[in-house]
């Protein structure tokens, strides 16, 4: 059996590129080791979903540098290969792991028997049990042997359970019945010896009903003999509510005899993101990560998605998200520093002065002028900024450009437009504004924050 901890560690390379959400928080440099190296060190996976069609450029960039194991999010799903009964789409597919190949890391195949994301022919069927059986069975010879030797894992079953331990009566289930489960992890082994076998589900992280049912049926699978070599645990997790027994969760399914994953972990919050929730957060994948290095037996942890950008969470949760590492500048979170630190890496902080901001005036005439502030960064990034000033002879603000200026009193705060908010490691913004002056005009210094 193909371990997911072997065969991928010898050749990582990479650097990180700086950036944070906020001033306050730190950016990573070129000198930080990427996540992959620190995960390997430990003999563990750090993984990430992702779409195949966006492997190019900075998202295709972090995703080979940072992470060794890539997942695809709806790539290998049934409605996406096998879209008509018999008709196979493998493009994405095969982009994905022709990505993970290049660039040494592994895949996790997502996922073979689900009650989701099915095509129409499929669900719409009244399908004998025979019958099902047989499309089942090709399903996973067909999409398993594409790959055969090439996939580390597959989350053979997604989701069989209700949240109080009951089984989801799924079309599988229905038709099929309990065994169903054992019949699609007999049949993916047939397919390919090499890779290692799970089954996968959400709120299974701590100790609960529903974990319990997913114990309970390992256990019977691996006395029954039917081949099963690792559980998946999801982590769609909140801020603030990481389970106390994850650890002892973890542990009790090592105990079995069998590996764990963590396989799309994303820690969403009610927006917007503020640096309170982002600190708790960062906290939080701590928390979940150093659950993982503990137990010899979690093989790793996959993120669900690095990036903001690529979430599924404000489509699913509306108001809330930022529940990736990564904002949606590609700027690291604190949650990105805190799994290096869990990996036994440290981040470098940004200089002192990194980032700074200066006023200027470019014209005046007797009762106004025009004046800019530039903000430019230089071992640093930001993906958003806030500049504030102090009027020192009664100016006033009339009009601003590129960015959202408020003034109360001689105290003025301005804040990027929703275009202009990321600075990148040697870049700059410039926003401008009209203001009005009687007897002098003098510079103040503007201070981000």
């Amino acid at each position: 059996m193909r371990s997911l901890r072997s065969g991928f560690f010898a050749s990582l390379a990479g650097a990180v590129t700086a950036g944070s959400l906020l001033v306050a928080a730190p950016a990573a440099h070129a000198a930080d080791t990427p996540l992959r190296e620190l995960a390997a060190a430990k003999g563990k996976v750090i993984g990430t979903a992702v779409t195949g069609s966006k492997l190019t450029g900075t998202y295709g960039d972090i995703s080979g540098r940072e992470f060794n194991s890539l997942t695809p999010g709806n790539a290998m799903k049934w409605g996406s290969v096998e879209p008509s009964r018999g008709g196979y789409n493998w493009a994405e597919a095969d982009r994905i792991v022709d990505f993970a190949e290049a660039h040494g890391q592994q895949v996790r195949g997502h996922t073979l028997v689900w009650h989701q994301q099915n095509p129409g022919w499929l669900t719409n069927g009244n399908w004998t049990r025979d019958q099902l059986s047989a499309i089942v069975q090709d399903h996973i010879a067909t999409e398993v042997g594409r790959y055969k030797g090439r996939l580390a894992a597959w989350d053979v079953v997604n989701e069989p359970f209700n949240e109080d331990g009951t089984y989801r009566p799924t079309l599988f289930h229905t038709t099929l019945g309990q065994d169903y489960i054992a019949q699609a992890l007999t049949w993916a082994r047939a397919a390919d010896p090499s890779t290692e076998l799970y089954v996968n589900d959400y709120n299974v992280e701590g100790v609960n009903a529903k974990s319990t049912a997913l114990y309970n049926l390992v256990k019977s699978l691996k006395e029954r003999g039917v081949p099963i070599d690792g559980v998946g645990l999801q982590a769609h997790l909140i801020v603030g509510q990481v389970p106390s027994t994850l650890q002892q969760n973890i542990q009790r399914f090592a105990d079995l005899g069998v590996d764990v994953a963590i396989t799309e972990l994303d820690i969403r919050m009610q927006l917007p993101a503020t640096e309170a929730k982002l600190t708790q957060q960062a906290a939080d994948y701590k928390a979940v990560m150093n659950a993982c290095v503990a137990v010899a037996r979690c093989v790793g942890a996959t993120v669900w998605g690095f990036t903001d950008s690529d979430s599924w969470i404000p489509d699913t949760f509306p108001g809330q998200g930022a529940a990736t590492p990564y904002d949606e500048n590609y700027s690291p979170k604190p949650a990105y520093h805190a799994l290096a630190q869990a990996l036994g890496g440290t981040t470098t902080p940004p200089p002192t002065g990194a980032c700074t901001a200066a006023y200027s005036v470019t014209s005046q005439w007797s009762t106004g002028y025009t004046g800019q502030v530039r903000i430019a960064c230089s071992g640093a990034a930001l993906s958003s900024w806030k500049a504030n000033w102090t009027f020192a002879a009664g100016q006033r603000i009339t009009q601003a450009w590129n960015a959202s200026c408020t003034q109360s009193g001689t105290a003025v705060s301005c804040v990027n437009a929703s275009y202009n908010g990321s600075v990148p490691d040697g870049g700059s913004v410039t926003f401008g504004f009209n203001g009005s002056w009687s007897g002098s005009n003098p510079v103040p210094v503007v201070t981000l924050g």
